[in-house]
């Protein structure tokens, strides 16, 4: 368990981590008052939990009216009253899963998102105000001072953080200003998922100096995978990431969905193989057969109808099918497939070896999953455990953990970041050569190649949260005035090349993050004409490009001198920028 020192903030303050999973989501916080240790707890009583089995997550449901407002919100969504009125006024219910049905009219991802966000402010207000004496009170001493942080999986980039942000201020979480903004805090639920381990007893004693351990957070929706090293060399000690984090598509809900469509095939010819029956047997095997499976050897059962409803050629009896386990085993088998080669994939990049392996996540709970990764991990010499029983709760309080402790000091680069640029023309490379019908002169007289790569951030890389990574680029215009503005993309390079020098050789493989730009207009007017192919006269803008990896999201920038001193800005506008 971490020790932690007093807040040493001067006004109580209140944080709250909400994760928002693809079948459950929670809510944790921590109170900061000035002068006293932070403690976390969780959220633990949400409206009609008793349909979930449990009171520390709600199923991520939304049931909206047929004018696209939201009605009903996590358990109350699957009372019987809800139900009923849903489908007498034909409601539309949106589940974060892979049954996803037609979204409302007008409505998107962010306006679910948003609608869910509001929902689990208002359980934690509720349940802060209800569960500590004075509670109205308590609530109404933070005011403004909420800082939120938000989960995600560890494959979410740059445009999926924008948009989470984007819901948290239409969810009206913060103001939609730069004091807003600064109150909320992305975190991956990798990194979110250490923080939990680390405040866990039964973890504790693999984190030690020179010991290299692996989180395997298993989800509803995603496997994320990522490995820290834990230095003492600094004080208190932290931890580095020391391979780039795995985010595969094989969560729980993949489970269930290979079980429906085992069940259509199975039961073809039976008169309890309709689409209904199917989904009937599909819920329950989510609900409960799926959670209580553990070994191939024994049978497992969906219950689904009465005592009279059977079909001995089909093993239903007293309304129950009968399944042989090793049918169940296939179900899970691509699952723990896809984590063991997430694992393996780790290992094999990983700087420092990796002595211990901690499974945490929704997921993680299955003592099927557990035995089949032990039963791999093991024999290659690792230490394999899940922390403790309440895996569900990992990420909302590893979340709330790494916002008050900031354990992790430097992460890997996923992919390579870099620009689209042109590049000086050298007939003496073959590549430029084979290129040079899509050469462009520049007003300087020279001769550039379009469609060249600059990488600025490779792939691997260890990155501290203080470190920037910049390179120089230039602009030439015939116009000062064209001069005012600068601007280029930001693109991820997500191939399997150590040095990839073409945007257009791989092209799947290169995506534009974002737009980074500058107002260089002041400076614009100062820069001195140059004279260039038959006399003409042209201009030269010189700027950097600067990324930098600040906590989990990446920061772009454009620098350029001005007056002798550097300025940063950012703005949209197209030119051919050129490495130097």
């Amino acid at each position: 368990m971490t020790e932690r020192e007093p807040y040493a903030g001067t006004a109580r303050k209140l944080v709250l981590a909400f994760d928002v999973g693809t079948t459950y989501s929670g809510i944790s916080y921590s109170i900061l008052d000035p002068g006293e240790p932070p403690v976390i707890n969780d959220v633990t009583r949400f409206p009609a939990t008793d349909r979930v089995g449990g009171n520390s997550k709600i199923p991520t449901i939304v049931y909206y009216d047929r004018e696209g407002n939201p009605r009903s919100f996590g358990g109350e969504a699957l009372q019987e009253a809800t139900l009923e009125l849903a489908e007498e006024e034909e409601w539309s219910l949106h589940v974060d899963d892979l049954d996803i049905p037609a979204l409302p009219p007008f409505k998107n991802a962010i306006d679910i998102l948003t609608d869910f966000l509001g929902y689990l402010f208002q359980c934690a207000k509720r349940y802060i105000e209800e569960s500590h004496a004075n509670g109205r009170d308590v609530w109404a001493s933070f005011g403004d001072n909420i800082d939120f942080v938000l989960s995600h999986p560890n494959g979410w980039e740059g445009p999926q953080q924008a948009q989470i942000r984007r819901a948290a201020v239409r969810a009206g979480l913060v103001p939609d200003t730069p004091e807003g903004q600064a109150r909320i805090r992305l975190v991956t639920e990798g990194e979110a998922s250490l923080h939990y381990c680390l405040e866990s007893r039964n973890a504790a004693d693999g984190f030690r100096d020179d010991v290299g351990v692996m989180i395997i957070d298993a989800g509803g929706g995603t496997i994320d995978v990522t490995s820290y090293y834990m230095t003492s060399s600094e004080s208190p000690p932290t931890l580095h990431e020391i391979a780039p984090a795995e985010c595969r598509l094989q969560g729980s809900v993949f489970v269930t969905q290979r079980a429906g469509q085992h069940l259509r095939e199975k039961l073809q010819g039976s008169r309890f193989g309709t689409e209904e029956d199917i989904n009937l047997m599909k819920n329950e095997f989510d609900k409960t057969t799926k959670l209580r499976f553990s070994s191939p050897n024994d049978p497992s059962f969906i219950r689904f109808g009465t005592v009279r409803d059977r079909d001995l050629d089909y093993n239903i009896r007293s309304g129950q099918l009968k399944l042989p386990g090793n049918e169940v085993a296939a179900l899970f088998e691509p699952s723990a497939e896809a984590i063991i080669a997430a694992v393996e994939d780790q290992r094999e990049v990983a700087t420092q070896p990796i002595s211990h392996v901690f499974l945490v996540g929704g997921f993680g709970a299955s003592d099927w999953l557990f035995a089949r990764l032990r039963d791999h991990l093991e024999p290659l010499g690792l230490q394999f455990c899940r922390p403790d029983g309440h895996t569900n709760k990992a990420v909302a309080k590893g979340a709330v953990a790494f916002y008050l402790d900031h354990r992790v000091s430097a992460r890997v680069a996923k992919f390579t970041y870099g620009t689209r640029c042109a590049v000086a023309f050298d007939r003496n490379d073959e590549e430029h050569l084979r290129r040079a019908s899509s050469a462009i002169p520049r007003p300087s007289g020279r001769t550039v190649i379009p469609n060249a790569f600059s990488a600025i951030l490779c792939k691997g890389i260890a990155v501290s949260e203080t470190k920037e990574f910049r390179k120089d680029f230039i602009v030439e215009c015939a116009e000062r005035n064209t001069c005012d503005t600068i601007a280029t993309e930001i693109v991820c390079y997500r191939g399997n090349s150590r040095n990839p020098r073409w945007a257009d050789s791989e092209p799947a493989m290169f995506s534009n993050l974002c737009t980074v730009h500058a107002d260089t207009s002041r400076v614009s007017r100062t820069l001195s004409p140059r004279r260039g192919f038959a006399g003409m006269q042209f201009y030269r803008q010189q700027f950097s490009i600067v990324l930098k990896f600040g906590l989990t999201e990446l920061e772009a920038q454009i620098s350029w001198v001005e007056d002798v001193s550097v300025h940063t800005s950012t703005v949209v506008f197209d030119h051919v920028v050129e490495a130097i």
